[in-house]
């Protein structure tokens, strides 16, 4: 089977999210390996959104270590409560940082990032890690995001 994507950029933000998650749910459909298919989410949205940096967290012990992930390097090891990450699983909530300078304590990883949103994935109520996504651009996420993107995760952890 062709795992290609159809990526539709010149739509609206709604509409982009509306093309690429039933491709999203094609590409997860019948595996069940949860690596594979974090990898996966992290390619189908980094081509369709072009975000500068978007991927996966996982805990281990008492750190949120780094998962798969497209975009420069990245931090690999990030401690509970420290940064939007570790906030976002300490607190099991979702974050959206309009302006990383103006979080307290963020952590930078890379400087190019202006932007954030982080959601916590959750299975029997307890945080198994988190979706991070970055902007080179301020203010670039909204509820919009929020909505689908909770949807995405939703689909990665009912596999």
């Amino acid at each position: 089977m062709a795992e290609d994507l159809v990526i539709t950029r010149d739509a609206s933000k709604e509409a982009q999210y509306q093309s690429i998650i039933p491709q999203i749910e094609a590409l997860l459909y019948g595996e069940s390996d949860f690596v594979a298919n974090m990898a996966n989410v992290t390619a189908a949205l980094k081509e369709q959104f072009g975000w500068f940096w978007v991927g996966f967290y996982l805990v281990k012990q008492d750190e949120l270590v780094l998962g798969p992930f497209q975009g420069p390097v990245a931090c690999t090891r990030i401690k509970k409560g420290k940064g939007v990450c570790g906030t976002s699983w300490a607190e099991a909530k979702i974050i959206i940082v309009p302006d990383v300078d103006e979080f307290p304590g963020h952590i930078a990883c890379a400087s190019a990032s202006r932007s954030e949103i982080v959601l916590p994935l959750i299975v029997n109520n307890e945080v198994i890690g988190v979706l991070d996504v970055d902007s080179e651009v301020l203010n670039k996420f909204d509820g919009t995001d929020q909505l689908y993107l909770e949807h995405i995760i939703a689909v990665l952890l009912n596999r």
